[in-house]
């Protein structure tokens, strides 16, 4: 019975091939703008994600408890050590691309008589390179090593002092033992990052002069890079596990990324906003074409039920037609889709700086599989809704009335 009901829907569909084209049409329309509108915000997304994560937080960060609520403020009592059996049990770990230390401490920057504040991060220039591959470096050189006696500074700071690749600078801080420290260092070059705030006050020099400044041997946090950001949570998992958590808190980028999550949120909502419209679009327009059909085939319908056909079967025959051309619809939009994404990414898409950034991008679209799904159940609920209503009038119909319709 569900074979001849399809075999029937199709050929009513196919009785009138201008109408059913438009609606067809219709709903590919829909989901090609859903497609491509959602696979712009995956691509911002990810492109966010893999920055924020190559720039500043790496795929997670391990350090005292309690560092990220108390240890900005008084980071000498959250210190890590510098070599550790821990540090190396980390770090031999299976899919661990990187584990470089950090120590963040704070001070003032001067050069002439310009001086300002930053926020300074002592690395180690070889193993942090891969984590801090989206710091782009504009002018000069970046650290080359742990005995380079130079500072990297972000292009904010780096105009406000009035700083240029060559300039000698002094940076003064409240070392250790509360007494206050100062050492000269060469800027090799100047950087920037998606974070123009962050560049308005950082700067990096190597974890042997950060240490020397600070008076200190160890670091706030052992930051790690892993192959796959999708294989973060597992192997954050498996690396808790060998860690005590009396001494170690283990924290994922994604707890750090305050911006990030929250650029999610409200994008994700405007999604959500944009599929709504665009079903109701497709409700409406569907429905008022089924109902068209329904008023062409009323005396069709009346015949049908005077011959002993049930009320069902004609309701469940029109939500089959809506059903079809969901499916058609959104099938053709898929495809139409995916070649308009892969044409416009090729082209890109310019785009001027949003807000907290310097720059402009150059935009993409990314199509995900759960998008294809998402915009495939989007085609079939909504044409399925649009078909009750006109489904519903047509099973009601009246035998004797509907047979008189057009006489």
């Amino acid at each position: 019975m569900l074979q001849t009901l399809i075999r029937l829907a199709v050929l009513n569909l196919l009785r009138n091939r201008s109408r059913t084209t438009v609606a067809a049409l219709t709903v590919a329309g829909g989901v090609v703008a859903f497609l491509l509108a959602g696979g712009f915000i995956n691509w911002i997304f990810q492109d966010m994600r893999e920055a924020t994560i190559h720039s500043q937080l790496g795929h997670f960060q391990i350090v005292r408890p309690g560092y990220f609520e108390k240890g900005l403020s008084d980071p000498y009592n959250f210190l890590l050590p510098a070599q550790s059996e821990q540090e190396s049990l980390v770090a031999a770990h299976p899919g661990l691309t990187s584990l470089t230390p950090r120590l963040v401490f704070f001070g003032l920057a001067s050069l002439g008589d310009t001086t300002v504040t930053f926020s300074g991060e002592g690395i180690d220039p070889v193993r942090e390179r891969p984590i801090s591959s989206r710091i782009t470096i504009s002018e000069g050189n970046d650290l080359s090593g742990l005995e380079d006696k130079s500072v990297i500074l972000g292009e904010g700071l780096a105009k406000n002092l009035g700083a240029k690749p060559g300039s000698q600078i002094v940076l003064l801080a409240t070392a250790a033992n509360g007494g206050a420290n100062a050492i000269e260092v060469t800027v090799a070059g100047i950087f920037y990052t998606i974070n123009k705030e962050f560049d308005n006050y950082a700067l990096r020099i190597p974890i042997p002069l950060a240490r020397k400044l600070m008076r200190v041997d160890g670091a706030t946090s052992w930051v790690g890079l892993l192959e796959d950001t999708d294989g973060t949570a597992t192997t954050i998992k498996k690396i808790r596990s060998v860690l005590p958590s009396e001494t170690f808190q283990l924290v994922p980028w994604s707890d750090l990324a305050d911006f990030y999550n929250k650029t999610v949120v409200l994008f994700s909502k405007q999604v959500e906003i944009i599929k709504i419209i665009i079903g109701l679009i497709i409700v409406l327009t569907i429905s008022n074409i089924q109902t068209m059909s329904v008023l062409e085939r009323t005396t069709e319908i009346g015949t049908i039920l005077a011959v002993g056909v049930r009320s069902r079967e004609i309701w469940m025959q029109f939500l089959l037609e809506g059903l079809l051309l969901g499916i058609a619809g959104g099938l053709i939009g898929v495809m139409s889709a995916i070649f308009l994404a892969e044409l416009i990414s090729f082209i890109g898409i310019p785009m001027p700086p949003p807000p907290g950034m310097a720059r402009g991008f150059t935009g993409q679209i990314i199509i995900t599989t759960q998008l294809v799904l998402d915009a495939l159940a989007l085609s079939t609920i909504t044409t399925l809704l649009a078909s009750l209503m006109p489904a519903w009038k047509a099973s009601r119909l009246n035998i004797v009335d509907a047979l008189r319709t057009n006489q």
